[in-house]
């Protein structure tokens, strides 16, 4: 790419270290590729003990360590000894759940509020959709317990300013304020001791401070940069690729986005292109 005449400014943050006035001043395209990674919160009560991080406030320091950045045990969040709580069941928390275990931690459980998925496909989940069913990853044959059904309503704090445990609940799909929802199972109540706590509880869009405010790009009603059939957002000259426009997803969609709206760019560029369009903004998973 850098011998196609591409030129890599690393080390800068846009919104912050450059303005996006002064892209739209040098570029006659920018195209946001930012990624979603907002994270989604818990702010129950002892949210601000020390022991509780996001996931991405963890992963990040042992992948440092895997390149020999810094030492494998000077990462400023280790769970070596310790009693790991990962609040969420998907792929995040699964890199949570091998990371602790590598990083030999005394316990490690993940908590899912869903139900356990059945291990076989059911009828109202039939081919060709995502079959939504109980799966084994190769961080979870490492160990570790997977509860479903619970959820977390407070932080304990252990007298000191630090976790101590988590108060948690068992739950049952049902109603509540006239919506689908997870209804506390009555008796249920307990405290589990822990000393660290992740939350990969998946993100909610882009950031938006920096950045997008400072371009004026309108949002869609989940919170993603809005774009349209040919992946140009409200701002003339602006466009978006990749889970800042469809969300949090999959690498290989976010390939096939970039290469769709390197198109768009090219046409706006040239006047033509013969760029392949592999998706379209609107496709989506069959799930």
């Amino acid at each position: 790419m850098r011998a196609e005449g591409t030129e890599f400014r690393t080390g800068i943050e846009v919104g912050v270290d450059v303005q996006a006035q002064d892209l739209r001043e040098q570029f006659d395209a920018v195209v946001v590729a930012t990624g979603a990674t907002s994270w989604r919160d818990l702010p129950i009560p002892g949210r601000d003990l020390l022991g509780v991080h996001q996931a991405m406030e963890y992963l990040p320091w042992a992948n440092r360590a895997q390149e020999g950045d810094l030492g494998v045990d000077d990462v400023p969040i280790h769970a070596g000894g310790k009693r790991v709580v990962i609040i969420g069941g998907g792929d995040t928390g699964a890199d949570c759940l091998g990371t602790a275990h590598r990083q030999g931690a005394a316990q490690v459980s993940q908590f899912e509020i869903m139900p356990r998925p059945p291990e076989d496909r059911p009828d109202a989940n039939p081919w060709p959709t995502w079959p939504f069913i109980y799966r084994t990853s190769s961080a979870h044959e490492e160990g570790g317990d997977r509860v479903y059904s619970v959820n977390t309503v407070e932080f304990v704090d252990a007298g000191d300013g630090t976790l101590g445990g988590l108060r948690v609940v068992d739950v049952e799909p049902g109603e509540v304020d006239g919506r689908p929802g997870f209804v506390t199972v009555e008796g249920s109540e307990r405290v589990l001791e822990a000393d660290l706590v992740f939350l990969a509880m998946g993100f909610v869009g882009p950031e938006r401070p920096g950045l997008l405010e400072q371009l004026g790009v309108e949002l869609d009603e989940r919170g993603n940069v809005a774009r349209d059939d040919d992946w140009s957002t409200n701002v003339d000259g602006v466009f978006v690729c990749g889970d800042a426009g469809r969300g949090q997803s999959l690498i290989v969609w976010a390939i096939a986005e970039g290469r769709a709206c390197a198109a768009s760019v090219d046409e706006l560029l040239m006047g033509e292109s013969d760029l392949p369009r592999p998706v379209a903004p609107t496709d989506r998973p069959l799930v």
